[in-house]
């Protein structure tokens, strides 16, 4: 069975990789928006994800802007789609485990 990743137990950070995994990279101010994420949460959660090796982060500048720009590293793919394969096989076992433990019907 696929392991759930400890790294994206954290509701942000998993939303963020679930977005990037949607896109090539995203700018930060967008990604927060689009996550509804306020930007310091947004923060710590690429900082963790950038230090997982799940995340790659560019800075530089748009005109005169400072930017960072956000992007779903090949390792971070990966462990998104095992962390995607571990929930779906969870949920197959409940299934399985509530059809084999209901009643049969009753008749009437």
């Amino acid at each position: 069975m696929p392991e759930l990743s400890d790294v994206l137990a954290s509701l942000p950070r998993l939303k963020l990789v679930a977005f990037l995994e949607g896109c090539k990279q995203a700018e930060f101010g967008t990604a927060a928006e689009l996550c509804d994420l306020n930007k310091s949460t947004l923060s710590k959660a690429m900082t963790v994800l950038e230090d997982a090796g799940y995340v790659a982060v560019r800075k530089g500048y748009l005109g005169r802007r400072p930017k960072t720009w956000l992007a779903l590293t090949d390792h971070g793919r990966l462990a998104y789609r095992e962390h995607q394969a571990a929930l779906a096989a969870l949920t197959r076992m409940a299934q399985q485990t509530a059809a084999s433990t209901q009643p049969p019907p009753s008749e009437a």
